[in-house]
């Protein structure tokens, strides 16, 4: 289940314990056709009563994230969604490909929050797949299927090369943000702890609580509200980009942990940045924040 956190703090003051409360307020996945109620359009408001989350994956809570199912992202995709390719236990996510035992026909997973957020701080403890030619990603997204513009900040491991992370973001649609980023060890053999830090006027990366990329030109910070995805996906015609595809066998993405830190808030979790008093936040102690 996922964790919101105005409960949280209410009863820890009454009682001294750490009470958690399973909640979010549901928006329309960015794979549905959007609705009156769909929250990605809407505005920050009061950065301090923007939900917070931290979901430790116990199970996959489908009233929070939206299972994509039955579809691909396009001809570059070698794999079909699967809700059956998404699994919970033992407190670790898992997102599969492998082939249908049926039809032998590649399947992969990706799961969507409902809600779309805004400013804050987006952490997650990652363990890519093992393979050439696929993407083992984390990362906000909002486009057209919300009537919004392309927006969107990346943490992509790419199957060639297990031994860095891709960072990127896009603005409207436009890219090229690319950097490659030196992981401590192969990405499929241990966790690695995936940050951003998405303000106004500045979006920063870090890797393992490291500082990474710090990007202050606003012109290519995002500024429409995103959902947060995790997907694990191949391809045969991205050679150059992912490495060459052959299947052989079923590959796995894992996920400890996901949370994210509304602005204006900070430490709602032991794991998180937000704790570390040497990172600066310009809108911790501000109360409110716009965004479009």
């Amino acid at each position: 289940m996922h964790f919101g956190f105005d409960f949280f703090a209410l009863v820890l003051r009454k009682s001294g314990f750490a009470g958690l409360l399973l909640g979010a307020c549901m928006a329309t996945s960015a794979a549905l056709p959007a609705t009156a109620d769909d929250t990605a359009t809407s505005g920050m408001g009061d950065a301090s009563q923007e939900a917070s989350f931290f979901d430790p994956f116990d199970r996959v809570d489908r009233d929070f994230w939206y299972i994509s199912d039955g579809w691909s992202n396009g001809s570059h995709q070698n794999c079909t969604w699967s809700q059956s390719m998404i699994s919970a236990a033992a407190g670790i996510l898992s997102l599969r490909l492998e082939k249908d035992h049926g039809s032998q026909k590649l399947l992969c997973g990706e799961i969507q929050s409902r809600q779309a957020y805004g400013y804050g701080t987006y952490e997650a403890r990652v363990k890519s797949a093992t393979g050439s030619g696929l993407n083992s990603a984390f990362f906000s997204f909002i486009g057209p299927a919300d009537h919004q513009e392309h927006d969107e900040i990346d943490f992509e491991i790419l199957g060639k090369d297990l031994a860095t992370v891709q960072i990127n973001q896009y603005v409207k649609a436009k890219g090229g943000n690319e950097k490659l980023v030196a992981l401590p060890g192969p990405a499929d053999q241990g966790f690695n702890d995936l940050a951003f830090i998405w303000e106004p006027s500045r979006l920063r990366f870090f890797l393992n609580g490291k500082l990474v990329q710090d990007v202050t030109d606003p012109t290519l910070i995002p500024t429409a509200r995103q959902k947060v995805f995790f997907s694990l996906w191949g391809t045969d015609t991205l050679s150059s980009w992912m490495g060459p595809f052959s299947y052989s066998g079923p590959a796995t993405m894992q996920v400890d942990w996901v949370g994210f830190t509304a602005a204006g808030q900070h430490c709602l979790f032991a794991a998180s940045l937000t704790c570390n008093p040497t990172i600066s936040i310009s809108l911790r102690d501000q109360a409110k924040e716009s965004q479009r």
